[in-house]
């Protein structure tokens, strides 16, 4: 029996693509005359990465960054209203329906069956609690773990926590930076299961210490190759 925490966010059901739309549809309320969307991006992002150390993730919070950037960008005169309705972009994002990625579910009661499973995100508490409900999936798992940020730090904790052996736990889930690189940094193994449009601020460059346990599949389902 192996120890598997696994990711919640674009590993079990999609959620970056609705901050897409959002941002999409930011950018149309916008209407800059010289910056394209690109370029936008990039402001949010750097307002987005300096956030995210004090304020964490989450639909709400990204409403508050597109604000900034809106405070930041816009060639006009800013009223309430105006930002009532760039938060409400951010906030459409709690209201869309949670879309199970194909195959997450029947791979999940396949490796429950054999293994020890943990839920392992983070995010806005409450936000991410409501997905969980949402997702049906919980049953799946014996502990659920929502936390700040997803560092080595973080990881040692869950693993001391649960007092799970390291050499037996694997992280799987999407992100380099969140998923990946800090599991292996932390002593664990770790299962990359890309997703096409995972966050930009989530890709990074994968670290692999020496001896580090890494494998990659191509999709949820194939994790039942390796497990």
């Amino acid at each position: 029996m192996a120890f598997l925490l696994i990711d919640a966010d674009d590993t079990l059901w999609e959620n970056n693509i609705y901050f897409e739309d959002a941002f999409d549809d930011f950018v149309d309320f916008l209407d800059h005359s010289t910056l394209n969307p690109l370029q936008i991006r990039d402001v949010l992002n750097e307002i987005e990465l300096a956030n995210a150390r004090v304020h964490g993730y989450g639909a709400r919070n990204f409403g508050r960054n597109l604000q900034q950037a809106f405070h930041h960008l816009a060639e006009r005169e800013i009223g309430t209203e105006d930002l009532a309705h760039v938060m409400s972009l951010a906030e459409r994002i709690l209201e869309q329906p949670l879309e199970l990625i194909e195959g997450v579910e029947a791979t999940l009661e396949w490796l429950a069956s054999r293994h020890d499973l943990t839920l392992f995100t983070k995010g806005n508490p409450e936000e991410q609690k409501l997905k969980v409900d949402r997702s049906g999936l919980s049953r799946y798992f014996a502990h659920t773990a929502i936390v700040k940020e997803k560092d080595a730090a973080a990881y040692r904790r869950i693993v001391q926590e649960r007092s799970l052996a390291p050499e037996e736990t694997w992280m799987i889930g999407n992100s380099p930076k969140s998923d990946i690189n800090p599991a292996m940094e932390a002593g664990l193994g770790a299962v990359l299961v890309p997703h096409p449009r995972t966050w930009v601020l989530e890709r990074q460059e994968l670290r692999r210490p020496e001896g580090a346990r890494f494998l990659q599949v191509e999709s949820f389902p194939g994790l039942r190759e390796h497990f």
